[in-house]
């Protein structure tokens, strides 16, 4: 679920993770109906999962930041808009092991 944006997104993202240790690496449907791409790491903190890295597949810039925040199979992160408009992203991950 987009939240505080003005614009309408694709609120399904299927992806595909590979994580060794502490680094993760994969691909997504992005909230823009692109496939993505990233790398990234994951911290621990608490009963938190922390994860950061890069992204591609976004109209505004060929790399972008990545973050999100999960707890159990919920997770948070950041979005913005071209247009400077701000808000989050909110949702529940499904995984198949």
């Amino acid at each position: 679920m987009h939240l505080g944006l003005e614009n309408k997104y694709n609120d399904i993202h299927p992806h595909a993770r590979c994580a060794l240790d502490k680094n993760i690496m994969g691909v997504y449907y992005n909230s823009e109906y692109r496939l993505s791409s990233y790398v990234g790491r994951i911290k621990k903190y608490k009963k938190l999962e922390i994860e950061y890295g890069i992204v591609t597949g976004y109209k505004e810039s060929d790399i972008v930041p990545m973050f999100r925040i999960k707890k159990d199979k919920w997770f948070i992160a950041p979005a913005y808009e071209k247009t400077g408009n701000a808000g989050i992203v909110i949702g529940i991950e499904f995984s198949i092991k």
